[in-house]
């Protein structure tokens, strides 16, 4: 699928201060920061966001609140876990992590970004126009994308996601919430498309 492949940013994650999991509806978020926990990438995990009508049946808690509680289950130490319960947005996902952290005096020049598959291109960008002398890699819990569709449990949401984050790089680019990206003919293309079918239930006006 050209958008799913358009959002993977294909980066080499390299050993940095802390992960960053951005909340969303994907528990592949915190699968993943366990993951980088547990072979030594990061040492510290902070987990972001609160509830969006996506996520509020598949995590009445919070997502940041869930993401930690699979954490915990799967061995990693509270103490190295930070949440943060507030952020509804990438945006805030951002501003409010900094303030967790300065609140509990961590300072961090690098850090890990894991969010679900098709944001890891628009957190990249976010990050760069907020925290822009935070060193940065990006990553998500991508399995074979029918694998995912199937873990999630509905096709059409997916899509509808994919869709909406693909017309997120530029609108939000161009409102300055994040640095500009380049968006190719061919994913242009596909998108358009994949709007004139009907996903478009994740469309900002």
């Amino acid at each position: 699928m050209t958008l799913w492949e358009y959002h993977d940013m294909k980066h080499r994650v390299r050993p940095a201060d802390i992960a960053i999991g951005l909340g969303s509806h994907d528990i592949g978020v915190a699968v993943r920061a366990v993951e980088l926990y547990e072979d030594g990438t990061v040492p510290r995990l902070l987990f972001t966001g609160a509830n969006a009508p996506t996520t509020v049946k598949r995590f009445p808690r919070g997502e940041a609140v869930h993401y930690r509680e699979h954490a915990l289950e799967h061995g990693v130490p509270d103490e190295v876990i930070l949440i943060e319960t507030e952020a509804g947005n990438t945006a805030e996902n951002f501003e409010f992590s900094r303030k967790v952290l300065q609140a509990n005096g961590i300072e961090v020049s690098s850090a890990v970004l894991i969010s679900r598959p098709y944001q890891e291109r628009r957190s990249y960008a976010t990050c760069r126009k907020l925290w822009p002398e935070l060193a940065i890699t990006c990553t998500s819990h991508r399995p074979p994308i029918d694998e995912y569709v199937a873990g999630i449990g509905d096709a059409d949401f997916v899509i509808s996601m994919v869709v909406g984050d693909t017309q997120r790089i530029t609108v939000f680019a161009e409102a300055g919430h994040s640095i500009p990206q380049e968006v190719p003919a061919e994913v242009r293309a596909s998108c358009e498309r994949l709007v004139a079918a009907g996903y478009t239930s994740r469309l900002i006006s």
